[in-house]
């Protein structure tokens, strides 16, 4: 395991874009809300609606509390897989590449696949990008557990756990830490985290760009725009990318 390291770079996801870029006000707020409602109801409809048994389900909604969605919120979402039509829904993943050498993965969450994909085409051909293959980009990052601790939690004890259970990477970012698992170990640390009550402020499977390409501000507000404009669609719940923006 690389303590502090560099290991694999940061490539964002839709989630952290929405919550932590500058200028995001009501209509991204809602936007967000909106998808982790459904990623909710879905989670209730195919499995149980008691979290507790429902791992989905638990993680959507330790997901939306980490974003601040209201307690209300959640509950709605949860009532509302009881009578709507959710279980058509699939989740379904698609690879890009953008303008700049720019590389995508986008996790969906949708009940029409082809307006979905005639959607992405249509984004990335007006920005000079396209689809590809399955494959195509996957290879440019890295699947892998990603957990967010608070400092407050005891960094010697921290790493030692991490260490013994065969994590990959923790690295120190301002007032957390970020740790990396495989992606067959992310369950096992999350329990054992819940377990030892670590606090956790994020615990999710993501894609993790290997290198970052860098971009200067031409080619860092077309690609911001790019994002943006997936972002905003609703059948997109992820987007993960090798660039900094």
């Amino acid at each position: 395991m690389e303590v502090f390291s560099n290991k694999f770079m940061a490539g964002h996801s839709h989630w952290a874009g929405i919550k932590h870029k500058k200028g995001r006000q009501d209509k991204q707020r809602a936007n967000l809300f909106a998808k982790l409602s459904r990623e909710i109801s879905v989670a209730a409809k195919l499995g149980s609606s008691d979290p507790s048994s429902n791992h989905r389900l638990r993680a959507a909604i330790q997901l939306a509390k980490s974003s601040n969605m209201p307690k209300d919120n959640i509950q709605r979402a949860i009532k509302r897989s009881e009578s709507g039509n959710y279980e058509n829904f699939e989740n379904l993943r698609y690879e890009a590449f953008g303008p700049f050498g720019a590389a995508f993965i986008i996790e969906t969450l949708t009940n029409n696949k082809n307006r979905t994909a005639s959607n992405l085409r249509t984004i990335f051909s007006k920005k000079n990008g396209r689809l590809g293959e399955n494959g195509s980009t996957s290879h440019l990052f890295h699947n892998c557990g990603v957990f967010i601790v608070k400092k407050d939690n005891e960094i010697e004890n921290l790493i030692n756990l991490v260490a013994d259970m065969g994590g990959e990477d923790i690295k120190d970012t301002n007032k957390k830490y970020e740790i990396i698992t495989k992606k067959e170990d992310f369950q096992k640390f999350k329990s054992i985290f819940e377990e030892k009550k670590i606090k956790l402020e994020h615990g999710e499977i993501e894609w993790k760009a290997k290198n970052i390409i860098k971009t200067d501000s031409n080619s860092r507000e077309i690609l911001y725009n790019l994002v943006e404009q997936l972002e905003e669609n609703d059948d997109i719940q992820k987007v993960f990318f090798n660039f900094e923006i």
